[in-house]
């Protein structure tokens, strides 16, 4: 059975790939694309909102005469899925984002309003400070202070920081000091036990010279006992062990066994070797 998906194709001994046409295709032919809108809109014909996120099937295109610093700009057509109406945008290398072109307009965005308004103050404060140096000077001077303030705000956490640190290796040397004295501790202790078990061997055992005539001095090790009397071996068994032993001394031994006479009255001689 065949494979439902075929990886690799059949190419005969004499293939050229040489001699396959090229198709002709015009220099800004349009390509057919799935995509997701990048951005909310409405439709400028029937009013129906599109979402971001909705998927399209798009023809894409370069478009002519326009790019940004060499990057190429792509046009993007789509159809409103209310009344087919053509919708076309662009893409924005310069904000990296899209850009709304024709047939719908782009919901508002708050983010995009605020960053209008800080690019508008910003030039309107810096034509009030050309025309006005008195208020230019003040500006200075506030950016100064409020650098001032913050300089002085960092300067506080950096202080902060090294005290909490200065405090943090100050915990970690007594917990360091206070396990060296738990460790001392259990070193003396281990040093008094050894102690008291050599104290114990020296009591046991002890060493005496030897009375050998050798001329050379050895010395012998010597056990003392730790009571005057000795006990006998018989009293260190065990009461089975004795029973056993007793039994086996009140057995008789079976008497031996007496020389057969020889019945055919044949004389062994042996013969010296001379």
């Amino acid at each position: 059975m065949s494979e439902r998906k075929v990886l690799n194709k059949y190419f005969p001994p004499d293939f050229d790939p040489d001699l396959i046409p090229r198709r002709k295709q015009p220099r800004n032919s349009q390509q057919v694309v799935r995509l997701m809108a990048p951005f909310s809109m409405r439709c400028n014909t029937c009013g129906e909102y599109i979402y971001k996120g909705k998927k399209f099937n798009a023809r894409k295109e370069t478009v002519e005469g326009e790019d940004y610093y060499g990057i190429k700009i792509f046009r993007f057509y789509i159809k409103c899925t209310l009344c087919s109406a053509e919708i076309t945008f662009k893409t924005d290398p310069k904000n990296t984002d899209y850009a709304a072109e024709h047939g719908a307009s782009r919901n508002f965005e708050p983010w995009r309003e605020e960053e209008a308004g800080e690019e508008e103050d910003r030039l309107a404060k810096l034509e009030e400070e050309e025309n006005n140096p008195m208020k230019a000077l003040e500006n200075r001077t506030t950016d100064s202070k409020r650098e001032m303030d913050i300089l002085d705000a960092l300067q506080d956490i950096r202080a902060r920081n090294a005290r909490n640190e200065r405090v943090g290796n100050s915990a970690d040397l007594l917990a360091k000091l206070d396990m060296e004295e738990i460790e001392n501790e259990e070193n003396l202790e281990r040093q008094r036990e050894e102690e008291e078990d050599e104290k114990l061997v020296r009591e046991v055992f002890s060493k005496i010279p030897s009375t050998s005539t050798d001329s050379s001095s050895e010395t012998v090790t010597v056990k003392r006992k730790a009571d005057a009397i000795e006990p006998t071996i018989h009293s260190l068994l065990s009461e089975t062990s004795r029973s056993l032993l007793d039994l086996k001394a009140n057995v008789k031994p079976p008497a031996a066994k007496k020389a057969k006479k020889n019945t055919l009255g044949i004389k062994v001689v042996k013969k010296l070797k001379t």
